[in-house]
């Protein structure tokens, strides 16, 4: 990328036409950008608060006005309520909010406007212009909120899981069957939006994707007991649709700082009990400043204890007790590190050299580039990938492998194309790969006809070729 790094422009155009792997951190609402949550509260007529800019379904009340023609009527207030629902617009230091509570405020503001089969539809369409071909989905059915408040019905004895899980366990399979029809309805709704097999389908219709239900960390112990097992079960259940587990909300919050390691605790015994489940896990979206450094010095470490085989963010690495022990047991273990540098600038105000990309880089912790929430903080992939190389000198093989990593630590059903380090090719196909074969040999495509992670790497490495070809072209 001789040449390009100090070109935003030319780079911009280079990295949107590089191919890419997976987007493995992806909260589907925080996806969204504002203009088409006002697209469609316009088209429903919903409401918007003077105040805080909230919208709301109709009709309108007191102190609130009509979305319906607000573009054209009142362009002013259209755009404070862009900037009041993501981080545009938002300066450090000349706000009143901080960034941290600017960003998790916009959930609160938009969240009254549903369009779940359209966000899917937004999200996937901007993957497939940067060149993303897999998305998990932070996405949550409402059975898990149901699950929850029944668990905080019953009595709850966190000396005893086995005890709290017993009650639930009758509920599950009604609840995961109605999880399951509710998102199977939601992706026909999607693939009719998009016009999925028709002559003028959507190039979103390309993008594969899969939904990780999650725990919202800042609820009581049952609560998200409840809505942990209700994961659990729909993962084991149909893990064509469902990926993994993860746990979300800010981490700095007053429960979820107290609660932490018992939410650890909870997964490590729900992993017994549902061993087949991966688990991803917000861990380390903390920095010196908003929580005391003694809620820095574990999280992270935890996680990894608990089960997880992704860490999303891991920005306080730097200040966990024995970093570089926990560093080289990530390696070792082939933990994947969900690094998000739009979102850590925004939320936290780590950057540039504070960030942390370059020192799990040099430890070998794979790692992928994620969005995090694209809509809030007014990025998309490609601009992450600009931003590893413009703010922290990634070269362009480097950002290969990340791109490599996005589909090799991707919760993708079938055995990997690549060896566990992710990097050398497995005996099926290293002789493929190593001739840049066009086609797979006999091995290789025995692999690629059982492992649907292996035709969509294999896949990769073709467009890969491609594009390189075009750059000796020059056409990029």
């Amino acid at each position: 990328m001789r040449g390009l790094s100090d070109n935003g422009a030319k780079l911009r155009a280079f990295l949107q036409a590089m191919p890419k792997g997976g987007d493995l951190h992806n909260h589907l609402g925080g996806s969204v950008y504002a203009e088409d949550f006002l697209r469609w509260a316009d088209a429903e007529n919903a409401c918007i608060a003077v105040v805080d800019h909230k919208l709301s379904p109709p009709p309108c009340g007191e102190g609130q006005v009509p979305a319906r023609g607000l573009a054209k009527r009142d362009a002013a207030f259209y755009s404070a309520t862009v900037d009041a629902l993501s981080m545009r617009n938002f300066v450090p230091g000349n706000a009143a909010a901080s960034g941290h509570d600017q960003f998790f405020s916009t959930f609160s503001r938009f969240g009254g406007v549903g369009h779940r089969a359209e966000a899917v539809v937004v999200t996937l369409e901007q993957a497939a212009r940067d060149r993303v071909p897999y998305v998990e989905l932070i996405a949550n059915p409402p059975q898990a909120a149901a699950l929850g408040k029944r668990a905080q019905q019953l009595d709850w004895n966190t000396q005893d899981f086995a005890a709290d899980l017993a009650p639930l366990q009758g509920e599950l399979p009604a609840l995961v069957a109605a999880a399951r029809e509710d998102f199977g309805t939601l992706d026909a709704q999607v693939r009719d939006l998009m016009h999925c097999g028709q002559a003028d389908a959507s190039p979103g219709c390309n993008v594969r994707y899969r939904y990780v239900p999650y725990v919202l960390r800042i609820l009581p112990p049952p609560v998200v007991f409840g809505q942990m097992v209700m994961g659990y079960a729909l993962v084991q259940a149909d893990p064509e649709h469902f990926a993994a587990v993860n746990i979300v909300a800010p981490e700095d919050n007053p429960i979820a700082l107290s609660d932490y390691r018992l939410h650890m605790d909870m997964f490590r015994f729900l992993s017994t009990r549902y061993p087949t489940v991966p688990l991803t896990l917000h861990a380390g979206e903390l920095a010196l400043g908003l929580v005391p450094p003694a809620d820095l010095r574990f999280h992270i470490r935890d996680a990894v204890e608990a089960g997880a085989r992704r860490i999303g963010h891991g920005v306080d690495i730097g200040y966990e007790d024995d970093a570089a022990g926990l560093l080289a047991k990530m390696k070792a273990q082939h933990v994947a590190v969900e690094i998000n540098l739009s979102s850590n600038d925004g939320i936290l105000g780590v950057k540039g050299r504070d960030h942390p990309l370059l020192m799990y880089l040099a430890a070998g912790v794979p790692v992928v580039l994620s969005t995090d929430d694209e809509g809030v903080s007014r990025s998309d992939m490609t601009h992450e990938y600009q931003r590893a190389v413009q703010e922290q000198g990634v070269d362009y093989a480097t950002l290969k492998q990340i791109a490599r990593n996005g589909l090799t630590y991707a919760f993708i059903p079938g055995a990997s194309l690549w060896n566990d380090d992710g990097i050398a090719p497995g005996a099926a196909c290293a002789a493929s790969l190593r001739a840049n074969a066009s086609k797979p040999d006999a091995r290789c495509d025995a692999l690629l006809k059982q492992s649907e992670k292996a035709r969509m790497q294999w896949q990769l490495e073709r467009d890969f070729a491609a594009f390189e070809t075009q750059i000796l072209k020059g056409t990029h």
